[in-house]
């Protein structure tokens, strides 16, 4: 955000001329006021008093999210195509953007391609908004001279990469949402039914059916300061799970396993394999070099065990194999489909095209998957709240049935 700053100079007949000028930092004040034929006497910040008080979330209010970097590389690439220098966008983008973490960023970037930078060196310095896989590609354009272009290609994956993003969240948020109403019911019906009718029946007395004695057992449990013992060790062995998963073996062996599940792993498996060729096909085809592509791929595919993959195929190509054919040595992680795409395009030059038909072919999977999963699990969760419910229910009112036959 541009500062305000009051001047002192004096013109060319050595006049004294006080006034006010916006700039991002004082040495470009200094500076345009040495452009404008004006000696620098003094220049001084602005005081103000700001009645509005900021107030910062870390991980909320400094998030950034893929869709608005994808709008953002798609106004750039457009203004760069229109003659525009890359710093005078990037003003004009830092005073449009509505997320003022972006607008920081955006301004931070501009200030060091005015001191000589690099605009993907400049970008760089900020990985939270600027992935490696995006600094190369534009290091890329930069080399090559299709700025634009790269910025379009660009603004075109993370676009597919964010639809991806919301595909997975729309199918992990229902089996959530109902999951939770289900056990929001079932907490309340225990904390606050089961002790009524508990009372109820000890007034009666008499042998209480087998299912009623467990559900008053589990009542019993969850209003007495067992269950505060028992939130505890859940959310230990959540966190404990989560460091466990954060160190290399961890994720290793969790990246593998969440492949195998019948449906979640097979939807996970093909999300996997859409972004690495996506990325793949995006690097190779605005001039990266195959080794340092799969290298960035392997980095980016979300999933270790296919970036594993990656790095052995590498490891192949600077043998002088040709890509498909390591890759063909994983078939139970690579389908032979995806391999036989890469083989043609490798055959026939066009390698980044296949892969961006890959690339198409499993986001368009995954859209059906999403949508047989939905599909399939809307009636089981439905039926599964009915019968926990119904358990319930029958447990409460079975020692009532008992009373009714004895009164009789």
């Amino acid at each position: 955000m541009a500062l305000t700053f009051d001047y002192k100079v004096r013109d060319k007949g050595g006049e004294l001329v006080e006034g006010q000028l916006d700039g991002d930092s004082m040495a470009l004040v200094v500076r345009r006021l040495r452009e404008m034929g004006y000696m620098p006497i003094s220049v001084t910040p602005k005081s103000a008093v700001n009645l509005k008080t900021e107030i910062k979330i870390p991980g909320l209010s400094d998030r950034i999210k893929l869709r608005e970097i994808a709008v953002m590389t798609r106004q750039l690439s457009t203004m760069v195509d229109s003659g525009l220098s890359v710093v005078r966008s990037l003003g004009i983008l830092g005073t449009q953007v509505e997320n003022p973490e972006l607008a920081r960023i955006l301004t931070q970037v501009r200030l060091d391609l005015e001191h000589g930078s690099s605009l993907s060196v400049a970008c760089a310095k900020h990985p939270k908004a600027f992935s490696k896989l995006y600094c190369t590609l534009l290091q890329a354009g930069e080399v090559g001279g299709n700025l634009d272009e790269v910025l379009l290609s660009l603004a075109d994956a993370i676009e597919k990469q964010a639809q991806l993003n919301r595909t997975i969240k729309s199918a992990m948020t229902y089996p959530a949402v109902v999951l939770s109403v289900m056990l929001l019911i079932f907490s309340a019906m225990i904390i606050f039914i089961v002790p009524v009718f508990q009372g109820l029946f000890k007034s009666l007395g008499g042998t209480l059916p087998l299912p009623t004695q467990i559900l008053i057992k589990i009542s019993d449990i969850m209003t007495s300061a067992w269950v505060l013992l028992i939130i505890a060790m859940v959310v230990g062995a959540i966190v404990g799970v989560k460091k466990w998963i954060a160190t290399e073996n961890g994720r290793r062996i969790w990246d593998r396993w969440m492949l195998k599940p019948p449906v979640f792993g097979q939807l996970f498996h093909k999300v996997a394999l859409a972004r690495v060729t996506n990325t793949l096909g995006s690097l190779i085809g605005s001039g990266v070099p195959i080794l340092e592509a799969l290298d960035i791929s392997a980095e980016t595919a979300g999933n270790v065990t296919i970036g594993d993959v990656l790095r052995k195929a590498k490891n192949g190509v600077r043998e002088g194999r040709p890509l498909a054919d390591p890759l063909r040595e994983h078939e139970d992680i690579i389908p032979s489909l995806m391999v036989q795409m890469i083989e043609v395009g490798e055959q026939t030059g066009v390698l980044d095209g296949m892969l961006h038909k890959v690339a198409a072919f499993y986001d368009q999977e995954v859209e059906v998957t999403v949508n047989n999963l939905t599909a399939l699990l809307e009636p089981l969760l439905t039926v599964f709240m009915g019968i926990g419910v119904g358990i319930m229910v029958i447990s409460l009112y079975l020692p009532m049935f008992d009373y009714i036959k004895l009164v009789h």
